[in-house]
Parts: C-alpha cells; sequence; structure tokens
C-alpha cells in the first residue's frame, strides 16, 4: 500500500554540498554519471555479496547489471541497477546527511577557496558521489526497493533544501535514479546527456573496468528495451599491464577511492605459487580529511576470483598506510570468509607483508626517480607513515629509510637519514635531534648553541608522532639517535679534551659550592644543578635525563588524562657567562644572602621560558623580576 508524502529537510552539510553542485563548482561534468554508475556497481556487489552469506535470501541475481535509459522526448537520464537496493531509513541515512569524517571542516575550508582551481581540488580530497548529479539535473527521482522486502522508496528532489519520501508498492529490486536534465545544457552537444553516443563516451572513458555488464536501452521503452553493453568488463587487475592505460588506471582509482583526482602512484603486484593473488594498489595526491580522524575506514577492496567481498579491508593494510586505496584478489580464500577470520589468516597476512614492502619500496625508488612526486607524497603522507616507526619492527629500517625531516641543513629543503649520515662530521657518533612544537622555537633555544658555534647538523623534529617514535627508535644505519635537550651532550675532540682538561677540572672546583648550593635551593623543582657544554650565550638551559619524557610528551599524556608522578629535570649553567659568574662570586662572599635564592629562582624560570615551558607561579615569577629591575634604576 503506498504510503502519504513526506517532505523533510536535508542535513545543513548536505544541503550546502547540494548548492555547490547545482551551481557547477566541478568543471567536468560529465562525472556525475561515473559517480552514479560506481554507486550501481556497488549495489551489485553487495547483492552477490549477501546472497552468499544469506542462503535465505528472496533476491534475484540471475542477471545482475547496471542499465542507462535516455529519453530525448522528456530530456531524463536514468542508471538503473537490480543489485541490494535501499530500505528508506538507508534512503534518509545515506542521502538525505551526510555522515562522513570532517564534512563540517571540509566545508569551512571549501568557503574559503580563493578560486575555482582550489574549491575543485578540495573536492577532490572529499567526493560527493551522488550529489554530483544536481550539476546536470534540476530534479532528482529515486526509486528503490532493498533486496528480500516487499516495499519499496520513492525519493526526490530539486536540492533546494528539502526532499519528499513516500513508499511505493511494485518497486523493483534495487535501485533507479532519474535525472530531469537543466535545459540550458540541451543546446550544447558537449553535455547532451540524452545522447547514446555521449553516453557511450562517458562510460568508456570512466566506467569501462566495471565487472558488470552496462547496458544502455535505444529503441522500446523501460527494461523491454532494446539494450547493447556498453563496457568491457574487463578487471584492470587481470589485464597484463601493456594492456591498461594511464588513464584507465586512473579512472578506476578513482572509483574504488571516490577521490576525484588522480592519483600520485600507480603499483602493481602479482603472486603465483603456492597462493596466488593479484594487487593493484594507488597513492592518492592529496590525503583524506579524515586521515587523522579515529572514525576513519581504511584498508583496500577484497575480492575472491573476482568476485567482491568486502571494502576496507583492514587486514591488508597496517594502519600507517592507511591511506592506500585498491584491490587485491586473492584465488584460494573463502568466499564467505569475516573479518575475524581474516585477522588469523596465514594468507592474508602473507599477502598484506608483501604489500607493505612493495608499497615501501615504490616510494625509496621516487626519492631517488622523481624527488618532487616523492616530496608531495611525503608532505601528504609523511605524518601517518612515521606511525609504523612504533608498532611495525620488521620494516622500521625501510621506514627510516623513506623518512625525510627538517633540519638546520637547509631551512627550506628537508633531509633523509641517509644523506644526513653522509654529511656527518668525523668523529661524529650520533645523529643529533631536538623535539619541539615549531621550528623557530627548536631553533631559537638554547639547547641550540654549542651545536650551532660548532656546525653540527641537527633534526627539526615538531610532529607529535615525532615525540613518540624518537624514544622507541634507538637509531639508523648504526648511528644513535641523541636528543640534544637530553642527557650529557659531549662535542670536543679528544684533542680538545686534554688540551682543557686542567682548565675543566678547575672549573668544576670553583663552582662546587654554588651548585650543591642551588640544587638545594631549587631542590622542589630540579633534581640537578650542573655545568653546561652546550651553551655560548644563554645564561641557563634544562635538559632531561636520558630517558625522561620530554616536556611536550608530558603535556599530551596529561591530556588524554594519563596520571604521571611530577617529573623533575636538570638546571645547565653556562659558566662563561657573566650573570652565573657574578651569582657564584655573590654566593662565595655572602652565602647568607636571602636574595641570591631568589636569583636563582628566575634563573631557572628565565630558562623555563627559553624553552618555551610553562611557569608554575607566573606572577611570582613577575613579582621578582619586577622587583630586580627597580632596584637597577
Amino acid at each position: 500500500m503506498t504510503t502519504p508524502i513526506e517532505t523533510l529537510e536535508f542535513q545543513s552539510e548536505a544541503r550546502q554540498l547540494l548548492q555547490l553542485m547545482i551551481h557547477s563548482i566541478y568543471s567536468n561534468k560529465d562525472t556525475f554519471l561515473r559517480e552514479l554508475v560506481s554507486n550501481a556497481s556497488d549495489a551489485l556487489d553487495k547483492l552477490r555479496l549477501e546472497s552468499y552469506r544469506d542462503k535465505d535470501l528472496d533476491a534475484d541475481t540471475s542477471d545482475l547489471h547496471v542499465t542507462i535509459e535516455t529519453d530525448p522526448a522528456e530530456r531524463t537520464l536514468t542508471v538503473r541497477d537490480n543489485g541490494i537496493g535501499m530500505t528508506r531509513d538507508e534512503v534518509i541515512a545515506l542521502i538525505g546527511t551526510i555522515a562522513k569524517s570532517g564534512t563540517a571542516d571540509f566545508l569551512t575550508k571549501l568557503k574559503e577557496a580563493k578560486d575555482a582551481a582550489a574549491s575543485q581540488d578540495l573536492i577532490g580530497q572529499f567526493g560527493v558521489g551522488f550529489y554530483a548529479s544536481f550539476m546536470v539535473a534540476d530534479k532528482v527521482t529515486l526509486v528503490t526497493r532493498r533486496a528480500g522486502t516487499t516495499e519499496g522508496v520513492r525519493w526526490e528532489s530539486t536540492g533546494e533544501g528539502t526532499y519528499t519520501i513516500q513508499e511505493i508498492e511494485d518497486a523493483p529490486q534495487g535501485t533507479a535514479v532519474t535525472l530531469h536534465l537543466k535545459p540550458e545544457d540541451a543546446e550544447d552537444h558537449l553535455y547532451d546527456y540524452t545522447s547514446p553516443a555521449k553516453i557511450r563516451e562517458i562510460v568508456k572513458k570512466y566506467s569501462d573496468f566495471i565487472t558488470w555488464p552496462i547496458r544502455m536501452t535505444g529503441e522500446g521503452e523501460g527494461e523491454d528495451a532494446k539494450a547493447e553493453t556498453v563496457n568491457s568488463m574487463k578487471a584492470l587487475w587481470a589485464r597484463s599491464s601493456s594492456e591498461v592505460t594511464e588513464d584507465e588506471y586512473h579512472e578506476f582509482y578513482k572509483h574504488v577511492s571516490h577521490d576525484w583526482q588522480d592519483p600520485l602512484e600507480t603499483i602493481r603486484l602479482q603472486a603465483e605459487g603456492t597462493f596466488e593473488y593479484q594487487a593493484l594498489l594507488f597513492l592518492p595526491s592529496r590525503a583524506p580529511m579524515d586521515l587523522f580522524m579515529r572514525e576513519r575506514k581504511r584498508g583496500v577492496q577484497l575480492y575472491v576470483k573476482r568476485v567482491f567481498i568486502m571494502d576496507d579491508c583492514e587486514s591488508l593494510v597496517p594502519e600507517y598506510l592507511r591511506f592506500v586505496k585498491g584491490v587485491v584478489d586473492a584465488q584460494d580464500l573463502s568466499l564467505n570468509v569475516s573479518r575475524e577470520i581474516l585477522q588469523q589468516d596465514r594468507q592474508i597476512q602473507l599477502i598484506r607483508r608483501r604489500l607493505v614492502k612493495k608499497v615501501l619500496s615504490t616510494v625509496k625508488t621516487m626519492m631517488t626517480a622523481d624527488a618532487e612526486k616523492y616530496a608531495t607524497f611525503w608532505q601528504e603522507f609523511g605524518r601517518a607513515v612515521k606511525e609504523g616507526l612504533l608498532d611495525d619492527f620488521e620494516n622500521r629500517e625501510a621506514i627510516l629509510e623513506i623518512s625525510s625531516f627538517a633540519s638546520t641543513q637547509d631551512a627550506e629543503k628537508p633531509t633523509s637519514l641517509r644523506a644526513y649520515v653522509e654529511r656527518m662530521k668525523d668523529g661524529q657518533q650520533h645523529i643529533y635531534y631536538m623535539t619541539g612544537e615549531s621550528r623557530s622555537a627548536i631553533e631559537n633555544s638554547p639547547h641550540m648553541e654549542a651545536f650551532r658555534a660548532k656546525g653540527y647538523e641537527v633534526l627539526v623534529l615538531t610532529d607529535p608522532i615525532d615525540e613518540m617514535w624518537v624514544d622507541a627508535v634507538p637509531g639508523f644505519d648504526g648511528k644513535q639517535f641523541q636528543s640534544i635537550a637530553k642527557g650529557q651532550v659531549d662535542l670536543e675532540s679528544d684533542e680538545d679534551k686534554k688540551a682543557t682538561e686542567v682548565a675543566r677540572e678547575q672549573q668544576k672546583k670553583d663552582f662546587e659550592s654554588l651548585l650543591t648550593w642551588m640544587a638545594t635551593a631549587l631542590g622542589d623543582t630540579v633534581k640537578e644543578v650542573r655545568l653546561s657544554s652546550r651553551l655560548t650565550t644563554s645564561p641557563a638551559c634544562i635538559v632531561g635525563d636520558t630517558h625522561d619524557l620530554t616536556p611536550t610528551l608530558e603535556k599530551m599524556y596529561r591530556a588524554m588524562g594519563q596520571e604521571l608522578p611530577p617529573i623533575k629535570r636538570i638546571l645547565e649553567l653556562n659558566p662563561e657567562h657573566a650573570l652565573v659568574t657574578g651569582l657564584r662570586e655573590a654566593h662565595a662572599s655572602r652565602p647568607d644572602d636571602e636574595g641570591l635564592a631568589e636569583t636563582a629562582e628566575l634563573l631557572y624560570g628565565m630558562a623555563l621560558l627559553a624553552e618555551g615551558g610553562e611557569l608554575a607561579d607566573p606572577s611570582r615569577f613577575i613579582r621578582l623580576l619586577a622587583g630586580r629591575l627597580e632596584k637597577t634604576l
């Protein structure tokens, strides 16, 4: 029985996207058909998979296909499939709203885009699927019935903020999307979407690889019309590389990724022997909006003997390569395989290992063969790739090999670790680095002074993940990583040490009393006070013990709700600085002067601020500083 028509409002984000589509912000209108055919293909895949898993499903799977119907007189175009279909609730969830991560952020950036090209780049990162219909249609009608149910649904909208929905009888299994084409496109043969020749051209260009028949009706009406199949239905991964053009790879990537931009790199892989599989993978040219969001989906599509099994097969791709898109077609898995079984399957684990190595080796080749392409890859995905340093022990060296880092060598161009090691000074045993919130904070840190003075290169690590992996990874190519803000730093050569040994011993004796006193005076905040070999112009700096958490990492843990005991750090003094030598002389002549304790407190506060730290009691620090300044007037 047909129910009354309801009028509902689009979710606000969906409404904004509809307006973008209506005003054709994306220049290539032809791609609307690719999106609709791709959705229809997905619906056929899902029906076949569900019929395998549910033998009692009341659904006709005898002739699964996509049909494209045109009506020049009425100026309509219909894309029809006999796939899984949708219920009323699914129609509202999938079309009336956009339940995709990053939508709000996407729309904000879109509004800030300066020109059409920038807007298109953003749309390419997000993908709009069904909404692309409104680039060419001023009204869209959708009729659908989910396989195994008896009630159908009719949905209709002009894209102006509302849509109507109604339950109906006699709807065929699957989904039919009818576009009522805009009148202005009728005058331009380039956009005559009722022309059979135009439809063939678009299908051949964008959807030829779809593994289901795409039929186009000619004479007659509806499903009884004479139909011809207009796609080859040859899976790209099953064809030899010489048979596939770059454009075909690019269109297939857009089909599996719902990206509107070409991929950065295409990766093919074929394994024969004990178990056989084929893989066709892609590295995107832009990071998706949800790359660092918890609710994102990841993984590649899994097929078994050309039969679609699942989207987003996480078992085939590790978390740190979650941006990789594509298809894996295995020959020997069960069609009824589940995500839980996949996690334990030995063949899947072997395929995963091979895919990871292939992706990493492809990026390594890219580093030397196409520096510009590699730079794009690392800028977009480097933060994610570095996550693998924490949990992929097997490929840790390979990940380090393809990683790039900012350094003091060149402010504009990052360096590989291999290049850093090749530039190391004679006798240098460590790869020096410093973590921090920004490059300027690190470059202006007192910890850098001796390294800058002696010409040592330091890696400048500002990504949050850098705080984590540097403590987990011991080194690279036999060289240990060493933070310049932790532990003791010794940049003197053996000859310099011999030449200054007597002077350094005398210096220790001269400052021993001051260091002991300051360690007591500042005992609540520091674990030790010692002389520094890393300062040249600053009076003091604060460093951590070799295995201490950095202040940034400590903040991160506390922000996540983890309780940590107070971490005391080490205050290092520059024995050549006038403030420090003056404090030593003042303490030697009047050790009971209470004002000296305030000076020590100010010295510690200055060192803490210099590294970007936070004072425990800012008002007290200001009061002490103001008092000292007042006495100088």
